[in-house]
């Protein structure tokens, strides 16, 4: 059964301030989401604190977690299982690994944005212009660079028309954040509006105000606005009122995180009985109530401040199901990820099969753009140490034997056989094509001298070694 968040972003609803703040939860790290709690605990009187909980956990940290390499089950010590077995969440202060390990990955829009493109169906041509425009992007997520000048930079190893770089803008443009990649704010505008529902009231006034007459909506007003287009003052401010709920600086949304931010695992993953199973750690979970004896005092407060803490009910309530929307969300992507991916939990980044945001989105009955905001800057804990969930998802290449093998288990091939070359006579990049050939993986000598490269790996002249 889907929850209002789920269906909401499923289906594009109209964003109310309920569901802007919804996504807003969704799509953030769970530091920030602590420290958006504390504001909140902070400036509304309604919330408050959970018993046991002021902002930071208390309790001794938990005892390490305990692996078996020889296929064992593992769970992290001291879980309780009445908790995590219902689909709970249980706390996990585990501080294993190195400092270097949990400090946080930094994110921008362009790796944001070159991680949705890496994962689409494109050519490598295609590939190569949509790297060239994210590159091209603004901070607010706007491309203010012509298409000649983008053709320009593509020089000399790629000769592309505008029309060609117009198309590959435009699958870029319907990546998340949605808006993003537009050349003006009506065009940003109109694609927000795209992934409203039609039943969305004022949508079609909005996308013609957001065509045309947006850029003089400033000087002459909304009834001037209506006056021009001829329709009822009524109709254009509900479009107006729709138009302002959308975002008109999309790629604000993914702000980098400082270098110095540490992971907080968002779910943990373990093995029970050969099952692999997700709950939510628990940082994730709300540490926050509704103050009870405010709520009382609405009764025999006067109209003003009976007022004002209504307000302030309503703002919390929504906080409170926001963040139980978040954790169901959050939780219904992991299990769906766990079962793709079991393989890659248990042998490695060499199991690791290819796997989209699409299929994801289309098995929870989600749409894409909520996928990817539930696990941005999330992390799980699992046995083969704090991972972000963006390892889960890989591109894919067709094998000889008729499936796929996603980029990343390639590369681990590629770094396997290099491990185990001769020091002497290190490999060549088409030498490893033609083992990793052999093995019914067909690629060419360059796409493994690119593999080679994203993992830091020298050419094969740098790695002889006289023993």
């Amino acid at each position: 059964m889907k929850t209002r968040l789920q269906t909401s972003l499923g289906q594009h609803l109209v964003l109310t301030p309920q569901l802007q703040q919804a996504i807003k939860l969704l799509q953030m790290s769970t530091t920030e989401l602590e420290l958006e709690i504390a504001q909140a605990v902070e400036s509304n009187p309604l919330l408050d604190w959970a018993d046991g909980s002021d902002g930071s956990d208390g309790s001794d940290s938990e005892a390490p977690a305990e692996r078996s390499d020889s296929g064992d089950d593992w769970a992290p010590a001291e879980l309780d299982w009445s908790a995590a077995g219902s689909g709970g969440s249980f706390d996990d202060d585990d501080d294993t690994g190195s400092a270097a390990e949990r400090v946080a990955e930094i994110e921008t829009l362009a790796d944001h944005l070159l991680w949705q493109l890496h994962l689409s169906h494109l050519s490598a041509r295609d590939r190569s212009i949509g790297a060239a425009l994210i590159d091209a992007l603004d901070d607010d997520g706007y491309l203010r660079e012509p298409l000649a000048t983008i053709a320009e930079t593509l020089l000399p190893a790629i000769h592309a028309d505008e029309d060609e770089i117009l198309a590959v803008l435009h699958r870029i443009q319907r990546f998340d954040p949605v808006g993003a990649a537009a050349r003006t704010l009506g065009e940003c505008l109109q694609l927000q509006l795209e992934v409203l529902d039609e039943d969305t009231p004022g949508l079609a006034l909005a996308r013609q105000i957001a065509a045309g007459p947006l850029e003089r909506l400033p000087r002459s007003g909304v009834s001037g606005l209506a006056h021009e287009l001829k329709q009822p003052l009524a109709e254009v401010e509900t479009a107006v009122a729709l138009l302002r709920s959308l975002d008109p600086r999309p790629g604000t949304q993914i702000a980098p995180l400082s270098q110095d931010t540490y992971v907080v695992p968002d779910v943990v993953v373990w093995r029970q009985n050969g099952v692999w199973r997700a709950a939510l750690a628990g940082h994730a979970g709300p540490k926050v109530v509704i103050h009870r004896g405010y709520e009382q005092l609405i009764r025999r407060c006067g109209d003003a401040d009976a007022g004002y803490l209504r307000a302030q009910l309503q703002e919390a309530r929504w906080l409170l199901k926001g963040l139980q929307q978040r954790g169901e969300t959050l939780l219904r992507v992991v299990r769906s990820l766990i079962l793709q991916q079991a393989g890659f939990l248990e042998f490695g980044e060499q199991a690791l099969r290819p796997l989209t945001l699409r299929e994801i989105a289309a098995e929870l009955g989600l749409h894409e753009s909520t996928v990817s905001r539930a696990i941005a800057r999330k992390h799980v804990r699992t046995p083969r140490g704090t991972l972000p969930l963006r390892a889960f998802f890989a591109s894919g290449i067709d094998t000889d034997g008729g499936g796929e093998a996603s980029s990343t288990a390639i590369q681990a091939m590629i770094r396997r056989l290099i491990d185990d070359e001769n020091p002497r006579k290190p490999l060549s990049d088409a030498k490893l094509a033609d083992l990793l050939k052999s093995s019914g993986i067909p690629v060419a000598r360059r796409t493994v001298a690119k593999y080679r490269e994203a993992m830091n790996i020298s050419a094969s002249h740098e790695r002889v070694r006289i023993a």
